[in-house]
This record gives structure tokens, C-alpha cells and sequence, in this order.
């Protein structure tokens, strides 16, 4: 088993209240978790409006599959027009 968390700090540039904000999360989160096997939150920047830091909980069962996993997330996010990718920060967790 592989895990990583990913971390995504993002900027939200068309928003002007914490409720905009939170509104275009709530579409991001949703798709993420939608679209790949992963949980999602946000863990970070809670009463920033235009600022957000997501994580991202991903697990596969080899470490390929989890490398093209993190690498599909960061995609998706850098393609997706309401928010702006600033960084990504991954910690793999090892297994015992």
C-alpha cells in the first residue's frame, strides 16, 4: 500500500466574500472527490477570501498508480479555471 497527502495552495481570484468562496470549494472539493479516489478538505486559510490551502488524501497499491494519481490531481487543478495552483507540496507515507 501507498499513501501520499498532498497539500494545494490555492488562490481564488473572482471571489469577494468567505460565502463566494466557499461556494467555489465546495465545486472544486466535490469534483475532485468525484473524479478520483481521493478525500478531500480544506485545511488552511478558512477566513481568507481569496486564499485556500487544500489537502488531499490519496492511497493505491503500487507507487506508480499513486505517482499518476497526484500527478492527475495537479492537473486538474492548474486546468480549472476558478481557482490559480500556487503550490503543491506531497508527504508520502511510508508504510510499516
Amino acid at each position: 500500500m501507498h499513501a501520499a497527502a498532498v497539500r494545494l495552495e490555492l488562490r481564488i481570484p473572482g471571489v469577494r466574500s468567505l460565502k463566494a468562496k466557499r461556494r467555489v470549494l465546495q465545486q472544486v472539493t466535490a469534483m475532485l472527490a468525484r473524479t478520483f479516489p481521493v478525500a478531500v478538505s480544506e485545511v488552511g486559510f478558512q477566513d481568507q477570501w481569496q486564499r485556500s490551502t487544500l489537502g488531499v488524501a490519496a492511497v493505491a497499491p503500487q507507487a506508480g498508480h499513486l505517482e499518476r494519481l497526484i500527478h492527475a490531481v495537479q492537473r486538474t487543478m492548474l486546468d480549472h479555471g476558478d481557482v490559480e495552483l500556487l503550490e503543491v507540496g506531497v508527504a508520502y507515507l511510508e508504510e510499516s
